[in-house]
This record gives C-alpha cells, sequence and structure tokens, in this order.
C-alpha cells in the first residue's frame, strides 16, 4: 500500500475534526529500512522492561505495527538490534517506541520500520513487568489495539479505521 500522511491528513479533515485520525507530535527519530509502514496497532505499555517486547515480537506479526508506551524514559532502550531482525522475520510492519532503541546501526540495517524518541546504549530490564493489548498513550495521543497506524517521512498518524 503506497500512502503519504500529508495526503491522508488532506483526504480526510472531517477525521481530524471528530477525533477519530490523530498525528503523533514531531518528537520521532526514524530507523530502520522502512521509511514508510503501515498496520494495525498492538499495544504495549512497559517501563524500562522489555521482555514482554520480546515475547509479543515472538508471535506472529500478520502485518502490524508494534506501539510501545514506554513511557518516554530515555533512560534504557526497549529495542535493540535482536529485536529489529525478530519483528522483520515475525512478520511486523514496524515498531514505534515512546522511549528508546539501540544498536541503531543494526537496526538501520534490518528491512523494519522504527520510530523512537532517541537512542541510548543501556539495555532494559527483563522482569517481565507490563501490559498487553490495552489502550496506551504515546506522546499525550490515545493509540487502540487494533488502531491503523500510517508512518512515512513526514509524520506517524494514528486512525481508528482503515484510510484508503
Amino acid at each position: 500500500m503506497t500512502f503519504f500522511t500529508t495526503d491522508l491528513c488532506d483526504e480526510h479533515p472531517q477525521l481530524l475534526e471528530e477525533g477519530l485520525l490523530h498525528a503523533l507530535p514531531p518528537v520521532f527519530r526514524r530507523f530502520g529500512q522502512r521509511a514508510s509502514f503501515s498496520g494495525r496497532a498492538t499495544t504495549l505499555k512497559v517501563f524500562e522492561d522489555n521482555a514482554l517486547v520480546r515475547s509479543t515480537l515472538e508471535a506472529p506479526g500478520n502485518g502490524n505495527v508494534l506501539v510501545i508506551d514506554g513511557g518516554a524514559s530515555l533512560r534504557r532502550a526497549l529495542v535493540g538490534g535482536q529485536l529489529a531482525v525478530l519483528a522483520r522475520d515475525r512478520g511486523w510492519a514496524g515498531i514505534i517506541v515512546d522511549g528508546c532503541v539501540r544498536d541503531s546501526a543494526e537496526i538501520d540495517a534490518c528491512d523494519i520500520g522504527v520510530r523512537a524518541l532517541a537512542t541510548h546504549p543501556q539495555r532494559s530490564g527483563r522482569s517481565g513487568a507490563g501490559t498487553r493489548n490495552e489502550r496506551v498513550f504515546i506522546s499525550g495521543v490515545a493509540v487502540n489495539p487494533g488502531d491503523w497506524i500510517y508512518a512515512d517521512l513526514d509524520g506517524v498518524l494514528v486512525a481508528a479505521q482503515k484510510l484508503d
């Protein structure tokens, strides 16, 4: 599917007005070889712990986008090169991280789309704390499991429905 987030905003002003389409604030950096990606959201809420991230990415992605509410922590990375490769191999379209990634060169060499706030060399904890498939807030924007994510060079959109 070819799309441009700018065109989606222009073509759906009513959805923007009604709050059924939102643009994430422009605070996310781009990683990975896929400049554009889209898919249904699978959501996680974790804080400085990526065990649930790994177990989620081990499941078939079916073209979905993993949206991780990491509490905007800039103290540890939630996704690294190994998880990017796992996501690619398991069929995930992309990953949005409200937090940090590491191994950015490895992620950039991978055919996956990733957006994150920053890089950080320290890995996260691995206790397994967190929740899956609940409403999360990414930079103040609500993301529900099953929402549609559209990301390209101009930004990231969250839509309550699939957009044509």
